[in-house]
């Protein structure tokens, strides 16, 4: 993998997470992955906000909204999610 292509964890904490048609849901406030491969599983929100607390989408043990890492499309600025793949 190319050294531009790699991204640290603490580079996605605190990153806004938005819609490709530009709605806030919140910051990244951790992130979930399968200890054995590595893979990323779920971004866990910090700060939702008032539209995504009305969806219903999963949530962890401890109440915190789960968005699913394969909805994720770009990082960059933003995290930004298809919001169709989380509905």
């Amino acid at each position: 993998m190319a050294e531009e292509e790699r991204k640290f964890s603490k580079q996605l904490i605190g990153k806004t997470v938005v819609s490709k048609t530009g709605k806030r849901f919140g910051e990244v406030g951790d992130l979930v992955f399968e200890t054995r491969s590595g893979e990323l599983i779920h971004l866990v929100l910090h700060s939702p906000t008032s539209y995504t607390e009305k969806l219903e989408l999963e949530k962890d043990q401890d109440g915190h909204i789960l968005i699913p890492f394969s909805a994720v499309i770009a990082m960059g600025d933003f995290m930004v999610i298809a919001e169709e793949d989380i509905l």
